[in-house]
């Protein structure tokens, strides 16, 4: 539920008590905002985070923990991968879009390799090893994988496939409750305390202060039911995660999510897109949407998946998200994974971090003829996709689609068809136009002074499409930015 609490912004002059005082004062304490209050801290301001529940972490805390970085990290050394700077900048571009921000991805991957330094020396773990299974995650403490369908057609052609899912070495996970993304930030957080950091629980930020100059000076806030003045001497960070879960902002924004959020938290209310708005920033990107599918990879790249039509429309190794955007914005979410039983049964014993999402079939034949009918398909509709697909698997090729040959092999008998309709689920991507230095952006282009922004809350490197990881990424990557571009403030 949005707060009532009116968002226009307040007059410094209006305050009559400053309850909390600090130099950089950080609105939510998930990735954006821990890496945006290391950096403060380290440049020497004195540095208050707000934090709307009980204790820090996030949805950052939650995610799986992929962190988006290449070009030639120590990691991907180690595991024997080449990458460069500029071959990570083309897949990005090709990836993320339309529309992606190139300066923001130039920036971002050549300043990729520091960045995991940067993660590196700030304590948080990572195993030199490599997960090369279909999945969501590696299943293990794997930490590294392709994330974002890399080695998969388009993308294996226009770049040199390199895998940039980057993972903190964690036992024992389990997504949504402590999963990978914890071990991202709990040292995080613990740097963030040995510097001086200090944090304030139970903060639900309402609105911005500002002086006569237009300038952001401060955060009103609620405490425990009780409103709070928060003077900022430099600058205010908002990072306080996505509008996923305000079903006004969804409506007006990104219709086609309505009704279906998730991998996000409840506290996702765009609280700070508004904020910022009634400052005049501008926005960025309000429709894209990250589309998770909900169907193990281990059994989709074994199968073919078709549409309501009996038609296949995706090559089926791909990333699992762009399954889920192709299926939720050009197939009506329509999505059936046919798939023989000898294949069903090998992708069912396969190693996989997601085995509850397995699905079963809804139906099994002797003839691709006979489940058709069953299916309530066209006549011939799925007969003919199958005689195509298994016509060139005989060869072990794709062309229509270009799954990759390990994964094409003709479809045999008994086959099984899997129900998959309306198996989507996603989260927003757009939010806050921001510069490279994460300075909230006005509509006129300027930056409004003294206001910055990171993560969730903003535009980042993702205008469209997505990789797993671009998150953590670029919400640690300008969370950074942001922290110390506050801390110069005067």
């Amino acid at each position: 539920m949005v707060d009532a609490t009116p968002i226009r912004p307040r007059s410094a002059a209006t305050v009559t008590e400053w309850d909390y005082e600090a130099d950089v004062v950080v609105a939510g304490y998930g990735i954006a905002g821990v890496s945006a209050a290391i950096e403060a801290a380290r440049a020497g301001a004195d540095v208050l985070v707000l934090e709307r529940t009980s204790g820090w972490g996030g949805a950052a805390a939650l995610a799986g923990g992929f962190i988006y970085l290449g070009g030639g990290t120590p990691l991907q050394k180690a595991c024997g991968f080449d990458d460069s700077p500029e071959n990570m900048k083309t897949f990005m571009m090709a990836a993320l879009g339309p529309g992606a921000d190139e300066e923001k991805i130039t920036d971002y991957c050549e300043g990729s390799v520091a960045h995991y330094n940067w993660l590196v020396d700030c304590g948080v773990p990572f195993k030199e090893s490599f997960w090369g299974e279909p999945g969501w995650e590696p299943p293990f403490d794997d930490g590294l994988m392709y994330s974002g369908g890399e080695n998969a057609a388009p993308f294996n052609e226009i770049a040199t496939p390199a895998p940039r899912g980057h993972v903190p070495q964690m036992d024992g996970k389990r997504t949504g409750e402590k999963g990978g993304g914890y071990m991202l930030m709990k040292p995080l957080v613990e740097t963030a305390e040995k510097l001086g950091v200090r944090a304030e629980y139970d903060m639900r930020v309402q609105t911005l202060v500002t002086d006569d100059t237009g300038r952001v000076v401060g955060i009103v806030a609620k405490q425990y039911g009780k409103e709070v003045a928060v003077r900022a001497r430099r600058g205010v960070v908002l990072a306080t995660g996505s509008f996923a879960y305000n079903d006004k902002m969804i409506e007006a924004h990104a219709p086609r999510l309505i009704g279906r959020p998730g991998a996000a938290i409840e506290e996702h209310d765009g609280r700070s897109i508004l904020m910022a708005q009634a400052l005049g920033a501008d926005l960025a990107h309000m429709d894209a949407t990250e589309v998770a599918f909900l169907c193990d990879p281990q059994l989709v790249v074994r199968g073919i998946l078709v549409n309501g039509r009996g038609q296949r429309y995706v090559p089926e190794d791909t990333y699992s998200g762009r399954i889920g955007q192709m299926t939720l914005f050009h197939q009506d979410n329509q999505a059936f994974l046919v798939i023989d039983e000898a294949s069903y049964e090998e992708g069912a014993a396969a190693t996989t971090a997601t085995p509850f999402l397995r699905a079963q079939p809804k139906w099994a034949a002797e003839t691709v003829e006979e489940l058709e009918s069953d299916m309530g398909l066209p006549a011939g509709a799925l007969q003919s996709t199958v005689e195509v697909y298994n016509k060139h698997a005989v060869e072990g090729s794709d062309p229509l689609l270009h799954k990759k040959p390990e994964w094409v092999k003709p479809i045999g008998s008994p086959v099984a068809a899997l129900d998959l309709r309306g198996f989507t689920l996603g989260f927003t991507l757009g939010g806050l136009r921001t510069t490279v230095n994460s300075e909230v952006l006005h509509v006129s282009g300027e930056p409004i002074p003294g206001l910055f922004a990171a993560g969730r809350c903003t535009s980042g490197v993702c205008a469209g499409g997505y990789a797993s990881g671009t998150s953590l990424g670029d919400g640690s990557f300008y969370g950074r930015r942001a922290g110390i571009s506050a801390a110069k403030q005067a």
